[in-house]
């Protein structure tokens, strides 16, 4: 696969289509395209892949929220683009002038930001509103918690738009909602609520206030021991692929070195002294 460059540092924030945003150890990533409902492209992809590059390697970061700007989530691929013969448009002359061969490696690079924020060490929340589609269900399924308004709505749309899917699109959807409910969302799809989103295992929580449910639960995992966090998300990872005795052999090292550690003490010191433990430093 050919190397493809990171987005510039000299970048001006308006021009950026991922914006991140800490505070109090959450790091808020948010899709920044509204004028396009936030919908994925090239440029989002390199961006969201190298802002979760850099937010697995901060320690001072103990919790990742996804969110879409303004209204929506996020629609999936810019249909309009897609379905375009407008020559005079930049992206859609790119789209007309590619290879199949550079689709493949670009798609396999977009995809690389997928894989990155299933494995970041932090717990990750997607906070939904408005539509979650396509791709952009693709990426909300990659989050571990997500916390969706009820006015939401949700759809996988792939073949309805005449292509198989993306962004790892089966793969998050089967783990998140079992195979049979997978093929039948993949293969007939159709528009969801947010109550059957949740119904189905989509959604993981419905909140009428999605911005103050997510920065309460995003405190309230920041306060969490991070080794444990990132540990018990590798034993949730490995449970999918292992059968239990190659689990169990995975499990017991993870086990004992979160044990061992000074956040494990403290916890165990303030469970018997009938008080939270303190914020970690």
């Amino acid at each position: 696969m050919a190397h493809t460059p990171e987005p510039q540092p000299h970048q001006q924030p308006s021009d950026r289509t991922v914006l991140v945003d800490v505070r109090d150890a959450v790091a808020t990533v948010t899709l920044n395209r509204p004028e396009r409902r936030n919908a994925v492209s090239w440029q989002l992809m390199v961006e969201l892949r190298a802002a979760f590059a850099s937010l697995a390697m901060r320690r001072d970061v103990r919790v990742v929220v996804l969110a879409g700007a303004e209204g929506d989530f996020s629609v999936g691929a810019d249909m309009a683009r897609v379905g375009s013969d407008d020559v005079r448009d930049q992206e859609t002359r790119t789209l007309r002038g590619r290879s199949a061969k550079d689709d493949r490696e670009r798609l396999a690079v977009a995809s690389e930001a997928v894989q990155r924020l299933v494995e970041l060490p932090q717990p990750t929340i997607a906070r939904i509103t408005g539509a979650c589609a396509g791709a952009g269900l693709s990426l909300a399924l990659a989050a571990d918690l997500r916390v969706a308004s009820p006015t939401a709505v949700f759809n996988t749309a792939f073949v309805s738009a005449g292509v198989a899917g993306d962004l790892g699109s089966a793969w998050l959807l089967t783990r998140a909602v079992g195979p049979g409910r997978a093929r039948a969302l993949l293969l007939d799809p159709r528009r969801l609520t947010a109550a059957e989103a949740t119904e189905h295992g989509i959604v993981t929580e419905l909140a009428a206030d999605v911005d103050a449910r997510v920065h309460e639960l995003g405190t309230k995992l920041a306060d969490q021991a991070p080794m444990a966090m990132a540990l018990a998300k590798d034993n949730l990872r490995d449970a999918l692929v292992l059968d239990l005795p190659d689990y169990l052999r995975a499990e017991v090292p993870r086990m004992v070195e979160s044990a061992r550690s000074d956040d494990a003490k403290q916890a165990a010191r303030a469970f018997v002294a009938k008080r939270a433990a303190a914020r970690r430093a």
